[in-house]
């Protein structure tokens, strides 16, 4: 007999502080209907404390909110007058301050007003989960888990679960499910240990970088050059992370380690560095307070400096000759030089590597069911693009763990603790293997979770060290693009480009595609095997033919594009673009054309051409006063205004849905909260219109522009902007030339055009633009230094 379906009608979060209204705010993200609760507010509106905290999800950067209308889906209470409210939802997430006495006496309040089939969860970040369940009327505890979210709950793809004894395993499974595809996460089960997963290693490898710096004398600034994107990992890395997190929260999962973890052979370590407690004291308590590790003064940034207790002037960077180690390809060479290294900035990344090493071997057994979560959590909990086992494995195994195993004998680890038998076995080769990943309490390999959810992700995040084949068999490929099936009567198409920028094989690949899937397929699908979609057209692939001034050639370039926008549009066959990341330029006019648009929530997506001076080429504009055409009342001018800004000044959705609302993506397509689940709803929705007797749309034989009287009224507010500086006499002349093309050229308002006709006015626009000196500037300026130019 199936399993009864697990449908959530309603949610109810217990805590407005930050991480329960922003829980809140990316579950109404998702359609969820919710209640948040709080203490009643002493005078006022009972709902006080909510509401204000909704009016602060308004205001924060990145915003957890991903369309404008979200929030008026989280329905404010308290704790006074709306308990009878829990009845009806179906998951109940407890999230206020992280205080044992507190929690408990929230649950004897609430546990009575929980519906008989409520799942009941805290997102406590490090308490025992089994301890809490205590609290629970034993009718409950079957129901009762650890959920821990990671901040922002919007952005960061894990999400931990943590059962307690007495936790029903059908009921796990049922919130893994809502989790993974209502709200996009990446599942790891953790233990009830002290901080879980994610927060034990991670936090511990934070220590373990500071305990390093102070040892080896490397300044903060320079600790953070080391530590982010050359090894992989976030920007903020070591020391802005402990700022963005809050000195005080992060002091606070310290003292968790220190108090709950007495046995641990580090825990002299979990100790919150004096200079930390004294920068606590004082309010400077990271990015909320304005002040922490780092200050700013004006322009000028300042860092602390431990020794002498002050701030001096930041921005230091790590020595060349440890950066040119750090840029080694081959994992196993560049460990061997850091190790062999005498350079203090060396040594102190050897001995971080190698303390976090020597930390999650010791610790596998009694903190994760297996390796894999190990990585998988670090990953995405704390943004490294790669976790520590497969770093060790990717390095070598054996003599890493030889080396690691010297240091120890010799006292140079922070703890002498010895490296466990299965570590240091003759035959070992690493902890991921096809089969499965390293269970170091059970000496057993455990395979991937078989939860039904997980076979919508034809494409899964993969360990190094996963028997991974490439995805389906492929029918066409070239220096462009690879076009492959997986045996469903689909054809998808990804681009091998950097960034998935749109050069001459990419637009040959995907016209040789579109033949293919007329002639054999039931459908078309452009994905990407990572993020971004596309950044927009490839400029480098242009630059031989603009240095020699051949314009013809640039001409006939960007006429093949508009020929491929409008075969994606008339193909024979449904066409889908899945899109994930920056979706610009040429990326979102491809999309735009496509029959639907299937956007991964984290889609950011606009037509940025004129940032280097240009104006959409590939049939954006075009498509924008087709749309303009289609939905005015009477009015193409009022129709098209919103349409002609988002061009002009290169408006970016930061969300699917919010590329709904300006009109990028059409409303109603399908927005995905969990990315790795693109490829499967794509295919689904190509398969449906299939099925549906899909034929091409006709064309559109004639529709009314503007035209010179639209283009007027739009330059005369432009002359307003540049006259009050907010625009530059160039921006002036480019967004001029945006008008004239939207508006349908030199015509009466009211004039029906067909669509060549604007796609001529486009390219002509384009081609004037182009041969411009500011905008060659901007272009120029773009490919050299990656940043936009005002001129």
């Amino acid at each position: 007999m199936s399993q009864t379906k697990f449908n959530v009608r309603k949610v109810a979060v217990l805590g407005a502080g930050v991480m329960g209204a922003q829980i809140a705010a990316h579950l109404v993200n998702a359609k969820v209907p919710t209640i948040l609760f709080d203490l009643p507010a002493k005078e006022g509106n009972k709902n006080g404390i909510v509401l204000k905290a909704l009016d602060g999800l308004k205001k924060l950067k990145p915003s957890p909110l991903s369309n404008k209308d979200a929030v008026g889906y989280i329905e404010p209470a308290n704790y006074e007058d709306h308990l009878h409210l829990l009845k009806d939802c179906d998951i109940v997430i407890e999230a206020i301050a992280e205080r044992m006495d507190w929690k408990a006496d929230l649950y004897h309040k609430v546990a009575p007003h929980l519906g008989e089939h409520t799942i009941f969860a805290t997102n406590t970040s490090g308490l025992s989960i089994n301890k809490l369940a205590e609290s629970c009327p034993d009718s409950v505890r079957p129901r009762f888990c650890g959920v821990h979210f990671f901040n922002p709950p919007r952005y960061m793809h894990l999400v931990e679960i943590i059962p307690c004894v007495t936790s029903d395993a059908g009921i796990l499974d049922n919130l893994e499910r809502f989790l993974v595809t209502t709200l996009g996460k990446g599942v790891v089960r953790a233990k009830d240990t002290p901080n879980f997963v994610a927060n034990r290693i991670g936090v511990f490898s934070m220590l373990a970088t500071i305990a390093n710096a102070e040892k080896f004398g490397i300044r903060f600034d320079i600790v953070d050059d080391l530590t982010g994107p050359r090894l992989g990992r976030p920007k903020s890395a070591t020391f802005r992370t402990a700022d963005v997190v809050g000195l005080d929260t992060f002091s606070h999962v310290v003292k968790t380690m220190d108090d709950t973890l007495p046995g641990d052979p580090w825990h002299g370590l979990f100790k919150s560095p004096e200079w930390l407690q004294k920068l606590i004291a004082a309010g400077a308590l990271g990015a909320k307070s304005k002040v922490g590790i780092y200050k700013k003064d004006g322009k000028k940034m300042f860092v602390f400096d431990a020794a002498s207790g002050e701030y001096v002037g930041a921005g230091q960077k790590g020595d060349d000759a440890v950066k040119d180690i750090l840029k080694i390809a081959d994992p196993a060479e560049k460990f061997r030089q850091l190790r062999a290294s005498e350079h203090p900035q060396a040594q102190f990344l050897w001995a971080c590597f190698r303390d976090v090493f020597h930390y999650i071997s010791y610790h596998l057994a009694d903190i994760a069911n297996c390796a894999r979560d190990v990585d998988f959590a670090i990953r995405w909990g704390f943004g490294w693009s790669v976790g520590p086992f497969e770093t060790w494995q990717a390095a070598g195994w054996q003599q890493l763990a030889q080396w690691i195993d010297e240091d120890i004998k010799a006292g140079k680890t922070l703890s002498a603790a010895a490296l466990p038998d299965w570590a240091l076995q003759a035959d070992r080769a690493g902890v991921h293997f096809a089969n499965g990943s390293y269970n170091a309490a059970g000496q057993t390999l455990i395979g991937r979770s078989t939860l039904d959810v997980y076979q919508r992700q034809l494409a899964p995040a993969r360990v190094l060290g996963e028997a991974v084949a490439p995805l389906g068999e492929t029918v066409f490929e070239n220096d462009g693009v690879r076009a492959f099936t997986t045996g469903d009567d689909i054809l998808v198409v990804s681009f091998k480009s950097k960034a998935h920028a749109i050069g001459p094989e990419v637009i040959d690949g995907l016209n040789k595609s579109l033949d293919i899937a007329e002639d054999r397929f039931k459908g078309l699908v452009i994905w990407q095997t990572e993020e971004p979609f596309s950044v927009g057209a490839d400029l480098q692939s242009m630059l031989p033919a603009f240095m020699t001034g051949d314009w013809a050639a640039i001409d006939a370039t960007v006429r093949r594009f508009q020929d491929t926008s409008m075969r994606l549009r008339y193909s024979q066959v449904p066409t889908v673009a899945a899109t994930q990341g920056y979706v610009f330029g040429g990326g979102c006019e491809f999309a735009m054309h496509c029959d639907k648009t299937v956007a991964a929530l984290e889609s950011y997506v606009g037509l940025v051409e004129v940032g280097v001076g240009l104006l959409p080429g590939g049939g954006g504009c075009k498509e924008f006063a087709l749309r303009a055409a289609q939905e005015a009342k009477g009015d193409v001018l009022a129709a098209l205004k919103d349409y002609f800004m988002a061009v002009a000044t290169a408006k970016v959705a930061t969300s699917g849905q919010e590329a709904q609302e300006i009109g990028f993506f059409r409303k109603g397509d399908p927005v995905v909260f969990n990315a790795y689940e693109l490829l499967y709803v794509a295919k689904q929705q190509a398969l449906a219109m299939a099925e549906s007797g899909y034929r091409p749309p006709l064309k559109v034989k004639g529709f009314p522009v503007a035209g010179r009287s639209g283009a007027a009224s739009i330059k005369g507010s432009l002359i307003n902007m540049l006259e009050g500086h907010f625009i530059s006499q160039h921006d002036f002349f480019i967004a001029s030339q945006i008008a004239d093309v939207m508006t349908g050229g030199d015509v009466e308002a009211g004039t029906l055009v067909n669509e060549q006709w604007i796609l001529d006015l486009e390219r002509k626009a384009f081609m004037t633009l182009l041969q411009n000196s500011k905008t060659q500037d901007r272009i120029a300026n773009m490919l050299t230094t990656g940043k936009p130019l005002r001129n």
